[in-house]
């Protein structure tokens, strides 16, 4: 970039900086953020596709859930990363409708398009989509319907609906039910915190075997054979320094000149880890997790004393493990008495499939669960765990808003009409902004009915009607194609899931809209240089900064013939 100054150019930017402006930058954003809508479109719903990501090294994942598809795939273009990062903010807030948030992202996109090239400015553009985004939010507030926090059937539906349409589908019911009972297990007066929910997973048995502990399983095994398998009624203590003789603070060196000096240094060690191990059967203890090592000595004192105990135990579940038993989690051994220790019917070494872990069950109050995920290879073990997350935080959701809504297109349909009343009432060029946003809503019960097999048109005409009929809690029924009530129907999905998706599609459509330009900096990857045919053009350039979708969306294109 050069300007004139007299008769000398004025260099502003490097020569290897490329940079694209106006109606070119906008149009290469949109193409960018529509690409990566149109990659996930298809696993939208009950019928939608599963994707299959190959990484560099060769790992696969084979997956439904969109926001495990966009951070699986190598995406570098800027645009197009600001997507992405929709999926992320809907997975973290919400934990399901990731695909929704971004389908609805692009269409906004999509409908920006045709708007720019009549000369309606972006600005107003921006601004007609917050308005709608508004009204959005007021008509499915007022459209939703209040749960009970102890109302498992609607409860059980929202689970069961979040994992509609990916590996866990064929037993919905049976982890819809495992969830529920997970989330209210775990949930306290502060709301529910997920991270109380431990999935285990494990390779063999069908998913119908799935259970819940309540209780925590931690992956260690018992650290001296000596010590029992089981232990009933267990007195819990949890230490997060080890059962070891300290190191000394100071670098000292002691001279020792007669074999009894050493012996007696040996001997005052073991008297140490044996008042250790004393100081923790005195204050009643059956069972210890240590967060950090324990001398072979004093795994030898306490497996004398009948004690089960475990080393190295993970922070998270040392956390799990005073949720569940009530026990505190103590720093210095000496200070440990009766009142630290929590309690657990069960403490159990047991093997699920090959490994050797231990069982912390039957608690007084099981703040912390446990789910064990079953499935018949690694791939569907960790597909069935994103289904479960994903129902873990819808169900989650549910329980602090007390509010959902009908699934199946339902909102949508009932948004796109309002926001179709609502444009008459706004002023200016901004109401064909309104009237974008409208139909790019419609694109999902356009997209279920697609998925599905089914016309889009003739769905989208019957849900239409029945809604301006009053019946606004129908919605398509993507196995029969019929238009169905969805609440009904057992088809419902959290507030939340809606109004975030909303939110967070708009504010990205609404910030890529407003770049009018692109500068890039000589070396940034997915743009080539006038000379580089094969790459064509600047980030910034409409045909060649996407790279052919193999350059600057960093291989979204290439992605080894997986998608």
């Amino acid at each position: 970039m050069a300007q004139q100054m007299g008769n000398q150019p004025l260099i502003v930017l490097s020569e290897d900086s490329q940079r694209t402006s106006g109606k070119d930058a906008q149009s290469m954003n949109i193409t960018a953020g529509k690409a990566v809508a149109e990659s996930v479109r298809t696993t939208l719903g009950p019928k939608g596709m599963d994707k299959m990501l190959v990484s560099d090294s060769g790992d696969v994942v084979i997956t439904n859930d969109g926001a495990t598809i966009l951070g699986e795939m190598d995406i570098e273009h800027p645009a197009a990363q600001m997507i992405v990062e929709v999926a992320q903010t809907q997975e973290d807030e919400v934990g399901d409708g990731t695909t929704t948030a971004v389908v609805i992202s692009g269409e906004l996109l999509g409908m920006a398009e045709d708007l720019l090239d009549q000369d309606i400015h972006a600005t107003i553009l921006a601004q007609g989509y917050r308005q709608a985004a508004e009204k959005a939010k007021d008509v499915l507030e007022e459209m939703a319907i209040e749960v009970e926090a102890d109302d498992d059937e609607i409860l059980e539906s929202i689970a069961a609906t979040a994992m509609t349409g990916k590996g866990a589908e064929n037993a919905k019911d049976t982890l819809a039910e495992l969830v529920v009972r997970a989330v209210q297990a775990v949930a306290d007066e502060d709301g529910v915190d997920t991270d109380n929910v431990q999935i285990e997973t494990v390779v063999g048995g069908s998913i119908e075997e799935s259970e819940l502990v309540e209780g925590v399983i931690v992956d260690k095994e018992r650290v001296h054979e000596n010590m029992p398998y089981v232990v009933e009624d267990a007195e819990v203590a949890l230490l997060d320094t080890a059962i070891e003789v300290p190191e000394t603070e100071l670098d000292t060196e002691v001279n020792v000149s007669d074999p009894d000096q050493l012996q007696q240094f040996l001997d005052q060690e073991e008297k140490q880890l044996k008042e250790y191990v004393e100081a923790i059967a005195d204050a009643g203890a059956d069972v210890v997790f240590c967060q950090n090592g324990i001398d072979d000595m004093a795994q030898h004192y306490l497996a004398q004393e009948g004690i089960l105990a475990v080393r190295r135990a993970k922070k998270s579940d040392m956390k799990a493990l005073s949720r569940a038993t009530g026990a505190r989690i103590i720093s210095n051994i000496d200070d440990i008495t009766g009142d630290d220790l929590g309690f657990a019917g069960s403490v159990a070494q047991k093997d699920i499939a090959g490994d050797q872990r231990i069982f912390v069950e039957d608690v007084d109050d099981a703040k912390a669960v446990t789910l064990i995920l079953r499935g018949g290879t690694e791939h569907v073990t960790d597909e069935v765990e994103r289904a479960i997350e994903d129902s873990l935080g819808v169900v989650s959701v549910t329980l602090e808003d007390g509010a959902v809504l009908p699934g199946g297109g339902a909102p949508e349909t009932r948004l796109a009409l309002a926001l179709r009343d609502f444009a008459d009432s706004v002023g200016g060029r901004e109401q064909l902004a309104v009237e974008a946003f409208a139909d790019a809503i419609d694109v999902v019960p356009r997209t279920l009915a697609e998925n599905a097999g089914h016309d889009p048109i003739d769905s989208l005409v019957d849900l239409r009607s029945k809604h301006d009929g009053g019946e606004t809690d129908t919605g398509l029924d993507a196995y029969s194609g019929d238009v169905v009530d969805m609440v009904e129907d057992g088809v419902v999905e959290p507030l939340r899931v809606k109004t975030q998706a909303v939110e967070s599609a708009t504010e990205a459509a609404v910030m890529i809209l407003r770049i009018d330009d692109v500068i890039a900096a000589g070396d940034l990857k997915g743009g080539g240089t006038d000379d580089d045919d094969d790459e064509g053009g600047a980030p910034g350039g409409p045909g060649g900064g996407m790279g052919g979708m193999g350059g600057g969306m960093g291989g979204m294109g290439g992605m080894g013939g997986a998608m």
